[in-house]
């Protein structure tokens, strides 16, 4: 009945237009060169058109969780009728979201912070669950005859990130190996390389971003490595490293989703007596292989 109540309360707002006057804030944690956060900028942007409201977008271009809780804080003193945040860092970035909340203001977490988005009082979570995501990345590549494994993060304060490596160990077998790679292309090329130049037993990479990914190919072949490569997220160059084989697979986390559902369950929490989900949103995971990457690529709009 919930669901019934749900789908009619979206779709009757969106037929009449009302309540124009909303303004939504998101905030995340790009530093502006990660391909990955437009497509959810755009997911934001566009369910806030559809149902007649604003949506600010903001970002620190250091990347400092700091600057990025002066963010939340900045966001709530304007009395938005709702703030969408992404949480890699909950001790960093907990506090301003409390106190958003004190202040009467709804919040939506998404994209990272599953574990702690509740304790923080987020109304919901809209994400994927990355330690199930990363095992199930472990499982695929230990099918596929990895036994020796790395993984390479651009963000190391990032929970979810390490989430991720940590579930592509469980999943493969043996003890974490991750390393920093930044998100510097050039570094993390350089920082790749050099990783499987100290450990040539490595048969397996994992990239936990997709613009890590494009840098890990280039390492790989620079330094002859046979490694089978996996990746997180979608972007064209990933998109094109799977058509040719370069890369096994992806796992879609399906970012515009990530974008898109927090403004409108904010809508619903605001304008239908508190109308929610029963439950968080889960946006991935999925594969993202040879057998279906043209029409992921297709529907997904990606294209250079």
């Amino acid at each position: 009945m919930k669901k019934v109540l749900l789908a009619t309360a979206v779709a009757a707002t969106m037929a009449t237009g009302a309540f124009a006057q909303e303004r939504y804030v998101m905030i995340t944690h790009t530093q502006g060169t990660d391909p990955f956060w437009p497509v959810v900028e755009k997911g934001g942007r566009d369910a806030a058109a559809a149902i007649g409201a604003t949506l600010e977008y903001n970002f620190d271009v250091s990347g400092d969780m700091a600057a990025m809780a002066a963010l939340i804080e900045a966001a709530a003193a304007s009395n938005p009728d709702g703030i969408i945040v992404s949480l890699p860092d909950a001790d960093a970035l907990g506090p301003a979201i409390k106190a958003a909340v004190a202040d009467g203001i709804p919040v939506v977490t998404m994209n990272s912070g599953l574990e702690s988005s509740k304790e923080l009082g987020a109304l919901m979570h809209v994400g994927q669950p990355e330690r199930v995501a990363g095992e199930a990345a472990g499982n695929r590549a230990k099918d596929e005859g990895v036994t020796n494994g790395l993984c390479l993060n651009q963000e190391a304060f990032n929970t979810a990130l390490v989430d991720r490596c940590e579930g592509y160990f469980s999943g493969l077998g043996g003890d974490l190996n991750m390393i920093d790679v930044s998100n510097d292309p050039a570094q993390i090329e350089t920082r790749t390389a050099a990783a499987l130049q100290a450990d040539p037993s490595i048969d397996g990479v994992l990239a936990v971003g997709p613009h890590v990914c494009e840098a890990a190919i280039l390492a790989i072949k620079a330094v002859g490595a046979e490694t089978h490569l996996a990746c997180f997220d979608l972007s064209p160059g990933v998109m094109d490293m799977i058509e040719n084989g370069d890369a096994s697979f992806t796992i879609d986390q399906q970012q515009r989703l990530q974008g898109y559902m927090p403004v409108i369950a904010l809508h619903l929490y605001n304008n239908h007596a508190g109308l929610l989900p029963g439950n968080n949103i889960n946006s991935g995971p999925g594969f993202v292989d040879k057998t279906n990457a043209a029409a992921v690529k297709e529907l997904a709009g990606i294209d250079r």
